[in-house]
């Protein structure tokens, strides 16, 4: 009835708004599945992030400034423990861009045997993505797949550069040379390994069956499917205004991929694919790198066939002086673009490197992606970008 105290208590009760607080998250910088010493500060309203500052840093190691205090071959001891995941394939625009302003050129071989071996390390890269992503779901059978693959990868790596993670086995002007054993073998020559070629045929074989294992775990699963489909959505031209670059911009739907544009190495002599996604989700960003192996896979495999016959070694100073000059060189690494913009006045080492990590730039996108996602919907969203935080701070 009108004029009643329940009436009036109605009428009030409809009036008022009920507002809440939000809540500030903090996750890492010690958590399983940051991908090493990343803190997230998120505001989140009930389940709902409403905004989510990255906090980066906590593995600042300064290897541009200890660039400038350093020779060129000292370099390369460093730069390949900047993505540790993928240590050979940071080591090659390098180089690259030093034998540039020297106007040197490594011969055919040296080339191809980069290219076989930054191939190496984008599966491995990869396997690793392969592996630890779906533990972050829950799943855990991926795993010993994976890197079991991986760990046949690493012997081969290790058997030509001697590291398994931080190779040093770039030179300006070529590759290391490789003394197989046996007393008579620096006179015979130098070259990889012997039997290198048979094992990574097999191993080739062997990745490719380890992927359809993968595939039939994974891309069924219900579970799996929930977690990865729609979620994360990534536009392409979002992404390209951040940034973003390598497989989590060619699983949103572009095509571009800097083996097929760049001549740091002579990928134009070989028949491959790239991968592309349609929606930009999870499920694409994962699917994407699975098909990347097959494709390096099928790279390495006509490599090995085809090897050139050439020293692995141009004739270069034995003192590196790279003349004074300025350029940049970038590289499709395993978790997108890598630069470096090489300044040099001359002398034993650079004026100035600056250096493009493809995962800053990947990491630049949280802010935006995790913005109105679901708590429990973080860990796959940035374990589907697959950055390294030595990559992010370098």
């Amino acid at each position: 009835m009108e004029g009643t105290f329940a009436h009036h208590l109605s009428e009030a009760a409809v009036s008022v708004e009920l507002e809440t607080e939000g809540m500030t998250l903090n996750i890492g910088p010690q958590h399983p599945s940051t991908h090493g010493v990343l803190r997230l500060i998120a505001t989140v309203d009930g389940e709902r992030a409403t905004n989510v500052r990255p906090v980066i840093g906590y593995m600042h190691r300064g290897y541009e400034k200890l660039s400038e205090v350093r020779t060129y071959p000292q370099i390369i001891t460093i730069i390949n423990r900047i993505d540790w995941v993928s240590g050979f394939a940071n080591e090659v625009p390098f180089v690259v861009a030093a034998e540039r302003l020297m106007g040197v050129e490594a011969p055919p071989r040296a080339q191809w045997i980069r290219l076989v071996l930054t191939e190496m390390a984008r599966i491995s890269s990869h396997l690793v993505f392969m592996a630890s992503y779906p533990l972050e779901l829950g799943a855990a059978t991926p795993l010993f797949f994976a890197l079991r693959e991986r760990e046949r990868v690493l012997d081969l790596l290790e058997s030509v550069t001697g590291g398994r993670f931080h190779p040093n086995f770039n030179r300006i002007g070529g590759v290391k040379p490789v003394y197989a054993a046996g007393p008579t073998t620096k006179k015979a020559g130098m070259d990889i390994p012997s039997g290198f070629l048979a094992e990574t045929r097999d191993a080739m074989t062997k990745v490719l069956a380890t992927c359809e294992e993968i595939e039939n775990l994974v891309a069924g699963n219900e579970v799996f499917l929930a977690r990865t489909k729609n979620v994360g959505v990534l536009p392409v031209d979002v992404g390209a205004s951040y940034g973003v670059s390598g497989p989590n911009l060619r699983a949103s739907g572009a095509g571009f991929d800097l083996r097929t544009v760049s001549d740091y190495l002579p990928y134009a002599e070989f028949d491959f694919d790239v991968p592309v996604g349609r929606n930009g989700d999870c499920w694409d960003r994962w699917w994407v790198r699975l098909e990347e192996i097959r494709q390096s896979a099928r790279i390495i495999t006509q490599a090995i066939d085809g090897l050139p016959s050439s020293p692995l070694q141009a004739k270069v100073p034995r003192i590196i002086k790279v003349p004074a000059g300025e350029t940049y060189v970038r590289a499709e690494n395993p978790k997108g673009e890598m630069g470096y913009h090489l300044v040099s006045l001359g002398g034993l080492g650079p004026y100035r490197l600056k250096i493009r990590s493809a995962s800053f730039s990947n990491l630049s996108i949280l802010p935006w992606i995790l913005e109105e996602a679901l708590v429990p919907d973080f860990i796959a969203i940035m374990g589907s970008l697959d950055f390294v935080l030595g990559d992010v701070d370098r």
